[in-house]
């Protein structure tokens, strides 16, 4: 196991899991990081940021931080679910990262336009409960085919990807 200590920068269960997965092999801990931006981050510069800032802060906790953020983005087609990723490693070279997207029904849009956040949103549209904490919106909406935890796989393998590669930090 690598001595290193990786904080990931939220406590839900999803994004902690996800990381925890992609590093095995590593000590992962969790703490409750505010992502400064809004609970329902609306564009790609905003949920990025959101991430950053999570990492930011949990990197202050360990030597490697992970910072793990969900959002939408407005496009001429419709509203998109989008998520990002960053890391901060023991060298304090960042790197992030992004995940599949899809289309969110119209209805799903307006009711973020309303205000409201998308995992609220999600809960009464599913008729169930911490959705986010689940299979998360991508998870309803492609049969579970696709889970929240997948997509933040995903983000964690091509940020770890790229921190052991040593080319592709900011």
């Amino acid at each position: 196991m690598s001595s290193l200590k990786v904080v990931v920068g939220s406590t839900n269960k999803v994004k902690v899991n996800a990381i925890k997965n992609v590093f095995a092999n590593f000590d992962v801990t969790s703490l409750a990081i505010n992502s400064q931006v809004s609970a329902q981050p609306i564009s790609d510069e905003e949920t990025i940021k959101g991430a950053l800032n999570r990492a930011l802060g949990a990197k202050r906790f360990g030597d490697i931080g992970i910072g793990l953020e969900g959002g939408v983005q407005q496009t001429s087609l419709g509203m998109l679910l989008i998520n990002y990723g960053a890391l901060i490693d023991e060298k304090n070279k960042t790197y992030i990262a992004g995940g599949a997207r899809i289309l969110l029904p119209n209805v799903i849009a307006k009711e973020i336009y309303n205000g409201k956040e998308l995992g609220v949103i999600m809960d009464v549209y599913a008729n169930k409960q911490n959705v986010k904490h689940d299979e998360g919106a991508i998870g309803i909406f492609t049969n579970n085919l696709i889970k929240r935890t997948d997509i933040f796989e995903h983000i964690g393998k091509l940020l770890y990807g790229q921190m052991i590669s040593g080319k592709n930090d900011i």
